[in-house]
C-alpha cells in the first residue's frame, strides 16, 4: 500500500489511515543532534534550548528507520527553534491507557495527537493547555493555514484546546465496488442515489456472484454506520436532522428515518444482501476485497477516494457519490493536536506546532521520510519509492492526514496531482452543520451516558445489520434507552447547544 489517507471511524472508522527533508541519507544517518542552534524569539533573544516530546499514535510496529526521522528533523528544529523533538509513537491499541497514565502520572509530555471523541473529557479533566494566547502570538500560521471557521470548530466554552489537522475536514457519503465487477455485469453506478437505487445491484451480485458479499460492513460497524443524513453531535445520543441545518436536539432512534433504515437492512440481510456473521465480522473492509469476499460497500468518501481504497483493497474500484459533502464538528475535529498539561514550556511546544503546519520541510520529513532514501521526486512536488523499494519494505512512512497540514504534502505518484486543490474546494463547498463549533460536555450526565452507551453496545450493530427484527427489537431498543436515561443526555445537549448558539449567533 502506497500510503493511507483517511480516519477513522470509529470508528468512526471510520475509520480510514503517510515528507521530505532536503538533506541526503549520508547527512542524516549517524547524526547526534546538538543545541548549539542560533534561534531566537520574535524579539530576537536567543532561544534556550528545549527538549520537546510528542506522542502520537501509530498502526502496526514502529517503522525500522524510526530513528533517522528524530534525527532528521532535530536539525531542523534545531536551526530553527533550539530544539529536539522525541518523537513517542504508541500503538493504536495502547494509545488511550498509555496516553491517560503519562497524563495523570506528570510524566514528560509536550504535544499529542488528539481524537474528538475523547477531547471534552480531556479538557474537563484539565489535561489540556488553553492555546488562544499562544496561538495569537506562537501559532499564527495555524489559524491562518486552516481558516478561522475550522480552527474555531475545536472551541469548547469559548476556549481553544487543541487544533483540527489540514486534511479533508467532510465527508461524503457513496456507494463504491471494484470495477471487474461493475464491468462484467455492466452496472451503472451513476444513477445510484438512494438505497432503493443500490437495491438492483445487491440482487443482482447475490444471483450473479453467490460467494461474495453483496454489502460489506467493517469490524464493530454496521453497512450505514458510514452513511448519514445528520449531525450526531459526537455521540448519537442526541443529533440534528438534516445535515445540522435545523438546531433542534432528537433522538435519532425513535425518528421515522432511522425504523426505515432499519427495515430496508432487515429485508436485504434476509436475502443475503449482507453476510450472517455481519455483527461479530472481525475483518477490515479492505481485507474482505482483499480476499475476493465482498462486492460493495457504502462508505464516507473524499476527493482521491478511489486510488487510496484500489490501493487498500488490491484493486480497481468504482465510486458513486450518494450524498453531498458535509462538515461538522466530529468531521472536523476526530483528529487534533494539543499541548499536555505536563508540558514545561507550552510556547515552545506551540512554536513546533506552528511549522507542523507551515514548514513543508518538516511535513514531508514526518509524512514520507528522508528524500533519496524513503522516496525520489518525480517532479517538484510528485515523489514515487527509490528503485528496488516498495510500500512493503520501505523504512517509513507516516500519515499524511495526522501530522498538521497535509496540504503540504508531496503527492504520491499515481494520485491526482492537483488533489490538495481539489481537497480544499471540498472543504470550502461543504455543507455546514449550523452546530458546526459545538462540542458537548456529558460530565453533567456521565452516569447516564455510560448506561446509553452499554445499551447502544448491546442493540445497535444487531439493529443495523438486519440480524434483529426491527419490529420486535426496535420498540426495546428505544425502551431500554429512555430507561437509561437518554432523555436526560438530550436535554442536557439542548440546553448547551441553545447557550452555545445564543453566544456564537446562531
Amino acid at each position: 500500500m502506497k500510503r493511507k489517507f483517511s480516519w477513522i471511524s470509529a470508528i468512526l472508522v471510520m475509520l480510514l489511515l503517510l515528507s521530505a527533508c532536503n538533506a541526503n541519507t549520508s547527512s542524516n544517518e549517524g547524526a547526534s543532534p546538538s543545541t548549539s542552534g542560533g534561534a531566537s524569539n520574535s524579539s530576537g533573544t536567543a532561544l534556550e534550548p528545549y527538549e520537546l516530546t510528542m506522542a502520537y499514535f501509530t498502526f502496526g510496529s514502529v517503522p525500522k528507520d524510526q530513528l533517522l526521522i528524530e534525527e532528521a528533523l532535530n536539525k531542523i528544529t534545531i536551526a530553527k527553534l533550539n530544539t529536539t523533538v522525541k518523537l513517542l509513537p504508541i500503538s493504536f491499541g495502547a494509545w488511550q491507557n498509555q496516553i491517560n497514565l503519562m497524563l495523570t502520572s506528570n510524566e514528560k509530555l509536550d504535544l499529542m495527537a488528539i481524537f474528538g471523541n475523547t477531547y471534552a473529557n480531556q479538557v474537563a479533566k484539565g489535561q489540556l493547555t488553553e492555546l488562544d494566547d499562544l496561538l495569537a502570538n506562537q501559532g499564527k500560521g495555524i489559524v491562518e493555514a486552516l481558516g478561522a471557521e475550522y480552527a474555531n470548530a475545536a472551541k469548547i466554552n469559548g476556549k481553544t484546546y487543541a487544533v483540527p489537522t489540514i486534511r479533508d475536514l467532510a465527508q461524503k457519503y457513496g456507494f463504491y465496488m471494484p470495477k471487474t465487477l461493475v464491468d462484467k455485469y455492466n452496472l451503472n453506478l451513476s444513477q445510484v442515489k438512494t438505497l432503493d437505487d443500490l437495491e438492483p445491484i445487491l440482487k443482482t451480485i447475490k444471483e450473479k456472484e453467490p460467494k461474495l458479499i453483496p454489502l460489506v460492513n467493517s469490524v464493530s460497524s454496521s453497512p450505514i454506520t458510514s452513511f448519514n443524513t445528520r449531525d450526531s453531535l459526537g455521540d448519537d445520543m442526541g443529533v440534528l436532522l438534516n445535515n445540522g441545518q435545523d438546531l433542534k436536539v432528537v433522538n435519532w432512534f425513535e425518528t421515522e428515518e432511522y425504523a426505515t433504515v432499519l427495515k430496508k437492512m432487515r429485508e436485504w440481510y434476509l436475502a443475503g444482501y449482507i453476510a450472517k456473521d455481519a455483527v461479530t465480522v472481525k475483518e477490515s473492509k479492505s481485507d474482505i476485497f482483499k480476499a475476493g469476499k465482498g462486492a460493495g460497500t457504502l462508505a464516507a468518501m473524499k476527493p482521491g477516494f478511489d486510488v487510496q481504497e484500489a490501493r487498500q483493497s488490491g484493486t480497481p474500484i468504482v465510486s458513486v457519490e450518494m450524498l453531498p459533502p458535509v462538515a461538522k464538528t466530529s468531521t472536523v475535529t476526530n483528529v487534533m493536536w494539543g499541548i499536555a498539561k505536563n508540558s514545561k514550556n507550552p510556547e515552545r511546544a506551540m512554536q513546533f506546532l506552528n511549522l507542523m503546519y507551515t514548514d513543508k520541510e518538516i511535513i514531508n520529513l514526518l509524512d514520507w521520510g528522508i528524500e533519496g532514501k524513503h522516496y525520489v521526486k518525480v517532479s517538484e512536488n510528485v515523489i514515487d519509492y527509490p528503485q528496488g523499494v516498495t510500500a512493503s519494505d520501505v523504512g517509513y512512512s507516516g500519515l499524511g492526514w495526522l501530522f498538521g497540514n497535509q496540504f503540504l504534502s508531496y503527492i504520491f505518484k499515481g494520485d491526482d496531482e492537483k488533489l490538495w486543490e481539489k481537497m480544499k474546494e471540498f472543504n470550502t463547498i461543504a455543507i455546514k452543520s449550523k452546530a458546526l463549533g459545538f462540542t458537548f460536555d456529558s460530565t453533567s450526565v456521565k452516569t447516564e451516558f455510560a448506561a446509553v452507551t452499554n445499551v447502544m453496545t448491546q442493540y445497535r450493530i444487531a439493529l443495523e445489520c438486519g440480524a434483529l427484527d426491527p419490529d420486535k427489537s426496535l420498540p426495546e431498543f428505544i425502551k431500554k434507552l429512555k430507561d437509561a436515561g437518554i432523555d436526560k443526555i438530550i436535554n442536557e445537549k439542548q440546553k448547551q447547544l441553545d447557550a452555545w448558539a445564543a453566544t456564537n449567533g446562531k
